[in-house]
């Protein structure tokens, strides 16, 4: 490899675990890696698929160490314990299934009631220097113990835990450079909402975004991994921290001071080179930065909070504040917890309590019992709060909403990540913002958006006017961490006679069959299923919320495919036109009856799509109702990668112009297949109604490995024939 050059902290993390580094190429944003993960984590929503896939390929075992993590299937309704007792009666078939197939392959398994994936990485797998992938586009998280933990889909699991070298574009460095420190209401939220404003949700693809400077020490560990967190709504590969003694505190404090130990040995590997080179540069003076709010519908749009209530007045949106959401993998440590305390405290001083609804999602059972200990659980009760089950909840939309009905226009804040269109309620009119918990406590105390605690005042019971104080809280507890329950079971040593069941009735779980190898030819006259207009994230592709329970079940859950894009030619969401019956009807329902007919589909998309969620089943649905290609002018990072896994074509418009050239009723020919090849476009044919045909060219990103996968019909039916070789 030979570089001899100085490195940033993540190059030294990612070129530590190439395959075979004397042979390979590092071009930044051109090259493939070939990679060797230190481990695998899988929330249980993706963690069934990828079970699913590994079981068919037949191996009998997990080559590196894996868990699977119980936190997707959780509805928030009643508060904590019922709605856990709930979730493990409804999702007892799926959760057996994972148990088993856990204890089978020797995969650890966290059972429900645990955490959030992203905490319990945090408190027990990332280190300084790790390499880690995670089924979830959060896992970034991890960065904020200075590792690279890179959101993926579940084949990309699968490969990794089947031993096989994981590929990965050789990532961009964007750099991040902190000055200053953080003080007053200013939190490191406001770091990535601000970095989110700057970048928006796609100038991170394709680049690993790397913090340094000397404002990195005023930010707690914790706190470090909610700007990684958070960096997936920017559309970064991953975000990193480099090592210092706030991760050595917190390494310590949750029993790995062995760790810490060894990273201060090598600390100088785990900070970037002097002189090292970053693609872009930008710079934050933390002392100057103001606390932000950003929404709604997309988590680039950022105001000042002291700015916001002004917008949302000027824009129509609501001002009365519905409900104030705090937790999620982002923010949900002891430290946000203790500072949103911090606030709600004051309150109920002064004799006042929430005027809006507010829930507390606990980002583990770890976080949970110790915040019951050290008070600030019942403190966040006392102001009104309502705390919910150790899990995801509202964030992936697992939320029994009972105080609006569909339709009606409202607004909530969280501390969550994203707020993308009817993704916490499913309810397209609510108006989500995402902050800090400490400013979504202060707002939901005032039961407005036109509230800034910086300066404005609230009343008391007692009829006197008093101001918030910004709120101060310990990073971590001052005695240990209280584990609480027990919820995680150890692969057995001989998993020889245990059994992994799917009941070929079940509704909730579906053995894969292979998908069809491409049969060499040109893809003729393919029908447009639908061309999308405006955003396309993977909520609109594949829905979550209640339909999280067809995660296992491919066929089931394909009836959510695509039926949350707007259609271009009548500006509805799943209505699109049958070509052959001129009817319009759901998008899953022309999806099936094309299949029926022999009839093979394409869709046409706009910008960035498929940002958001790992989620493969935005692939998988597409695969098997007989679409063939994805055509659009650009995509997300994972869910490119996911199409060309499961066989599809993930093109762009080598001119992003010619998306306007396409109309719905048109038909498409794909040429160029047989002598398909790494950086070689691919020509298309567009075929209108009235008989006049156009030429375009199409871009793709694919390598030869990528190429064997699409001639193969999938990623899975390639290895399958590598292993019968």
């Amino acid at each position: 490899m030979g570089l001899n050059r100085p490195l940033t902290l993540s190059e030294k993390i990612v070129y530590g675990h190439l395959d075979d580094p004397a042979h390979q190429e590092i071009e930044r944003g051109k090259t493939y890696l070939r990679l060797r993960p230190d481990r695998v984590a899988m929330q249980d929503a993706t963690a069934q698929m990828a079970m699913l896939q590994f079981i068919s390929s037949g191996l009998p075992k997990v080559a590196v160490p894996s868990t699977i993590h119980c936190d997707h299937l959780i509805e928030a309704q009643l508060g904590g314990e019922k709605d856990l007792r709930r979730a493990k009666d409804i999702n007892q078939e799926v959760y057996n299934f994972l148990a088993s197939a856990g204890a089978k392959y020797g995969v650890g398994f966290w059972r429900p009631g645990s955490g959030i994936i992203h905490q319990i990485i945090l408190e027990n797998y990332a280190y300084p220097g790790v390499l880690l992938i995670g089924t979830d586009s959060h896992t970034p998280n991890g960065g904020g113990l200075g590792g690279i933990c890179i959101g993926v889909g579940g084949a990309d699991a699968v490969d990794v835990m089947a031993g096989i070298p994981w590929e990965l574009k050789c990532p961009k460095v964007i750099g991040v450079k902190l000055t200053g420190s953080l003080s007053g209401w200013t939190s490191p939220k406001d770091v990535i909402l601000k970095v989110a404003g700057i970048l928006t949700v796609k100038g991170g693809t394709g680049a690993i975004v790397e913090y340094h400077g000397p404002g990195v020490d005023s930010i707690s560990c914790t706190g470090m991994a909610t700007i990684c967190n958070m960096g997936a709504e920017i559309g970064a590969t991953t975000s990193v921290f480099p090592y210092n003694h706030r991760m050595k505190k917190y390494l310590s404090k949750t029993g790995r001071a062995d760790i810490a130990n060894l990273a201060d040995e090598f600390k100088d590997h785990l900070v970037p080179d002097p002189g090292c080179h970053y693609d872009q540069l930008i710079e934050i003076n933390l002392s100057e930065l103001k606390p932000h709010i950003n929404g709604p519908f997309t988590p680039d749009l950022a105001h000042p909070v002291a700015e916001v209530g002004s917008v949302a007045e000027k824009e129509g949106w609501p001002l009365d504040i519905r409900v104030g959401l705090i937790g999620s993998c982002t923010n949900s440590s002891y430290e946000d917890m203790g500072r949103s305390a911090a606030v709600a405290k004051q309150a109920l001083a002064h004799g006042l309590k929430c005027k809006s609804q507010f829930t507390i999602t606990p980002g583990s059972e770890q976080i949970r019992a110790t915040i019951e200990r050290d008070g600030y659980a019942q403190i966040l009760r006392d102001v009104g709060g309502i705390v919910l089950a150790n899990a995801c909840g509202p964030c992936i939309g697992q939320w029994d909403r009972k105080d609006i009905k569909k339709g009606e226009k409202n607004t909530i804040v969280t501390s969550y990540n994203r707020n993308f269109t009817g993704r916490n309620d499913a309810n397209p009119e609510t108006h989500a913002f995402v902050t800090s918990p400490e400013i979504v406590t202060a707002l939901a105390i005032a039961g407005t958006l036109k509230f800034n605690p910086d300066t404005d005042f609230l009343t008391g019971k007692d009829g006197k006017k008093f101001k918030l104080e910004a709120p101060d809280a310990d990073e971590l507890p001052r005695a240990e961490f209280d584990p609480g329950q027990d919820t995680y079971q150890h692969p057995p040593k001989d998993s020889s006679g245990q059994r992994v069941d799917v009941s070929p009735t079940s509704q909730r779980l579906q053995l894969l069959e292979p998908f069809d190898k491409w049969d060499g030819k040109d893809l003729e006259d393919l029908q447009i299923l639908i061309k999308v207009k405006g955003k396309c994230t993977t909520d609109h592709i594949s829905a979550a919320g209640p339909w999280l329970k067809f995660r296992g079940h491919l066929d089931n859950i394909s009836n959510n495919l695509l039926i949350g894009a707007i259609n271009i030619e009548n500006g509805k969401a799943n209505s699109v036109r049958n070509a052959v019956t001129q009817e319009f009807g759901p998008v899953p329902d022309t999806a099936r009856y094309y299949k029926a007919h022999g009839i093979r589909w394409v869709v046409i998309g706009d910008e960035n799509y498929g940002e958001g969620s790992s989620r493969e089943h935005a692939a998988l649905e597409p695969r098997h109702l007989g679409g063939r290609a994805i055509i659009t002018k650009s995509f997300a990072r994972i869910h490119e990668t996911n199409l060309k896994k499961q066989g599809l074509l993930p093109l762009t418009f080598a001119d992003p112009a010619d998306y306007n050239k396409i109309h719905p009723v048109d038909k498409l020919t794909i040429q160029g297949l047989k002598d398909f090849a790494p950086g070689k476009p691919l020509k298309c044919i567009i075929k209108h109604p009235n008989g006049t045909q156009e030429t375009i060219l199409l871009n793709h990103t694919f390598n030869e490995t990528q190429i064997e996968w699409f001639r193969a019909g999938s990623a899975l039916n390639r290895m399958k024939e590598l292993q019968q070789k």
